[in-house]
């Protein structure tokens, strides 16, 4: 081993490396990494075959299905060790939709740009009805519109002004944008419980609201509705409605439009004008009961520590209107690519190195949050149903952490899911004693762009399962390209918005990041332990 990596520590910290700050770089390694990311890449194969092959992949639908059979399929192919699925808890029923079509009938006819939410039903066939507007924002709306829906297609909500865009789509970070990650906001002070009380009830009363709406317009005998995408420029971003939940009321077709062919509708009601439409869905459920849904998993066994654990992951599930390609094709084919670059370099770690392709990541986390809580820990599961129905973020104490015997062999967990974008460093979570080791392993990928180490945090995605009980769980800062501005959740979610180059240099960095901290001689550093607060 080439011992680079303190050279590296010194330079960042001013030139003062302290003992703990020492950090080994196997160059060699690095080498034989980059050699296989950046001259024999697989990783666009694995990314086209998931987005143009098997396309999205909503949880516990048909595609998932493949796209958790297909991952499994390279993963032996690769030789990895402990190809399997897992099951999580029953998650619910799977759906797909085949087709959708809206069109404005009368003098002039038009198709109008619309998409159906997950887990709502479809049409039966086309069927038609005039258009009707109905905003409902409390329960007490609901009562002027019954007796007045039967046979009517609905538009909910109302117009929404035009916003000029002042920014370019498609962004990449600069020395000033690094620069601003560096800086730490010190949290404000505020009532943590009654900051969740206002959040709790908040979040009640719209599923409670939802529910009710969605019986509402069954009992009402209402055709379809459409809601307003909540971008402009002709993207239709979407996700769910209904319920996926067996038992549950799925309510009526419902879809989203585009605002500039929804906008024009709302302003020919509000002028009194009629508005005739044909909806036409062909979506179904595809099972009758709730199913579990499926991590995929595999891994290089450890050579003298493989009970120790090194992991890696990125959601395989995706919403069902583009191909599910920067959320999250992108850091799934990086993920793979990273096993596949440690076997053919020849690795061969002291710890095990693990990947996990999580489901229901869009629901709320629900398949890392399993697969930790099974694994290494959690705390207790509230015996009260109302507490039980909320997200983790959400719900109140129940006692204190619950380790199984892997907590304290776990090391540490690196995701991606923030699009396609070049890797540009690493969030450090409030880590402090991560900050050197991850400058170190840096120091080797600045010639291709990732040279910063933020202490702030980030969230929203599976690191979190890792990080709320404890355990070292990071994601990538990325250049952002249009991943906000154009595809998140939306049917433009697709190939060609993807940059072949960036997602190269990303996966060399995870398989080496991956392969320093399998290697390392003292365990990966922890921040304190969690407390529930009370």
């Amino acid at each position: 081993m080439l011992k680079w990596g303190v050279l590296a520590v010194a330079l960042a910290v001013g030139g003062n490396a302290t003992a703990q700050q020492r950090e080994t770089v196997d160059l060699e390694m690095v080498g034989k990494i980059r050699q296989q990311a950046f001259h024999q890449s697989q990783v666009m194969d694995t990314f086209s075959y998931l987005t143009e092959r098997i396309g999205p992949r909503l949880t516990n639908s048909p595609a998932m299905g493949r796209a958790n059979a297909w991952t499994r399929g390279r993963f032996n192919d690769w030789k990895l060790d402990n190809v399997h699925d897992e099951a999580f808890d029953a998650f619910g029923r799977g759906w797909e939709f085949t087709s959708a079509s809206v069109e404005m009938l009368g003098d002039r006819v038009q198709p109008l740009h619309a998409l159906p939410k997950a887990w709502t039903p479809g049409t039966s066939g086309p069927v038609e009805g005039d258009l009707v507007q109905v905003d409902i924002k409390k329960p007490e709306d609901i009562d002027k519109y019954r007796g007045k829906l039967r046979g009517k297609i609905l538009l909910l909500g109302q117009a929404r002004e035009y916003k000029r865009g002042t920014d370019a789509d498609s962004h990449r970070h600069d020395a000033t944008s690094l620069e601003g990650l560096q800086e730490f906001t010190l949290p404000k002070d505020k009532d943590v419980l009654a900051d969740r009380a206002k959040r709790v009830k908040e979040y009640q009363e719209k599923q409670a609201l939802a529910a009710r709406v969605n019986a509402f317009f069954v009992e009402e005998g209402a055709l379809a509705s459409i809601s307003i995408s909540g971008w402009d420029n002709g993207i239709i971003r979407v996700a769910g409605g209904g319920s996926r939940k067996a038992g549950e009321s799925v309510g009526i077709p419902e879809l989203a439009m585009i605002a500039e062919h929804f906008n024009p509708l709302a302003r020919a009601l509000e002028a009194k004008q009629p508005v005739r439409l044909r909806v036409d869905v062909a979506a179904r459920f595809t099972d009758q009961a709730d199913q579990p849904g499926y991590n995929t998993l595999a891994e290089i066994r450890g050579s003298s520590r493989p009970d120790e654990v090194v992991m890696i992951g990125a959601h395989l599930d995706s919403w069902h209107s583009g191909t599910g390609a920067a959320d999250n094709a992108a850091g799934v084919a990086v993920m793979m690519e990273a096993m596949r670059i440690l076997k053919a370099a020849g690795a061969k770690p002291k710890r095990t190195i693990r990947v996990a392709l999580w489901s229901g990541e869009e629901q709320g986390l629900i398949g890392s949050q399993a697969y930790v809580a099974k694994h290494f820990g959690g705390f207790p599961e509230p015996a009260d149903a109302a507490q039980k129905a909320l997200p983790a973020s959400l719900r109140e104490p129940t006692g204190a952490l619950h380790k199984t015997r892997d907590y304290s062999k776990f090391q540490v967990y690196f995701n991606m899911d923030n699009g396609s974008g070049r890797f540009r460093g690493i969030y450090a979570q409030e880590n402090m004693a991560a900050v050197p080791i991850f400058q170190a392993w840096l120091a080797p990928f600045h010639d291709v762009g990732a040279t910063t180490v933020a202490t702030r945090n980030t969230g929203s995605t599976d690191h979190i399962s890792f990080d709320r009980i404890g355990l070292p769980g990071f994601q990538f800062i990325q250049d952002r390209l249009d991943y906000f501005s154009n595809v998140h959740h939306s049917h433009l979610d697709t190939w060609d918005h993807a940059e072949p180059e960036d997602l190269k240099q990303a996966a060399a960095i995870v398989a080496s990041f991956a392969y320093h901290a399998a290697m390392r001689e003292q365990a990966f550093p922890r921040k304190p332990e969690p407390q529930p607060q009370r």
